[in-house]
């Protein structure tokens, strides 16, 4: 088993992130994780960089990506830069498919439930079409395209959170976990638990199209716990 925060990001390569890589690993090492991944918006790892950074830890440290697309934001993992044919969420289907990678959903349904005339989800943008419903929302063409969806964010409420875990349940997708953050505060709030010892780029995408996983909260007494 290996606990792991699949959603951070870092100064090094998301402009919107005050984090340093010096804190993520002073602060992953405090709560006792036994690995990140690295979702920058803008890519920006190579091996040799985290190895610089990172290798004398004990903590697991791969690089992904968050990528904007038609259909929200959309994690990916086993692709550490962004190539050509990402702009639209089918085109980086195929992209992942050449690379052997994983896409993943990132917090869907934030924002989906502002009392506005128009939410600021990207997904359902005109509140009056919105689902109400996880089963409902599980209709959007985006969730044939990804291969699983993030339903514990740290940047979410609870409430679109759960509405998260019924889309999952919906669709028979495990869900994934991780904090989003973009500072120390909130960084190991939300985990994934992965089946095995994961510690290479090749571990962790053979577990994840496995569907060896379990999204996990952690407690204020540090240990985690399912968020069902």
């Amino acid at each position: 088993m290996a606990v792991f925060d699949l959603h951070v990001h870092t100064t090094k390569g998301s402009s919107d992130s005050s984090l340093t890589p010096q804190q993520l690993l002073e602060r992953a090492l405090e709560l006792r994780l036994d690995g990140v991944c690295l979702t920058e918006h803008g890519g920006g790892w190579d091996q040799r960089e985290i190895d610089r950074v990172f290798s004398t830890s004990e903590l697991t440290v791969l690089a992904g990506l968050e990528v904007e697309t038609e259909m929200g934001h959309v994690l990916v993992y086993g692709m550490r830069s962004y190539v050509n044919g990402m702009s639209t969420v089918r085109d980086l289907r195929r992209a992942v498919d050449r690379a052997g990678a994983v896409m993943v959903s990132a917090h869907p349904f934030r924002n989906l439930f502002d009392r506005k005339p128009n939410t600021r989800n990207l997904l359902f943008p005109d509140s009056s079409k919105g689902p109400t419903t996880a089963r409902q929302a599980a209709d959007h063409p985006l969730f044939d395209i990804v291969d699983d969806v993030e339903v514990v964010n740290g940047g979410n409420t609870e409430e679109e959170n759960r509405f998260a875990v019924d889309l999952a349940r919906d669709l028979g997708m495990k869900g994934t976990g991780g904090s989003d953050a973009h500072s120390t505060h909130g960084l190991g709030g939300c985990l994934t638990v992965l089946d095995g010892d994961v510690r290479t780029e090749g571990d962790l995408i053979e577990v994840l199209k496995a569907k060896a996983f379990t999204p996990v909260q952690r407690l204020e007494n540090g240990d985690p716990a399912a968020f069902s």
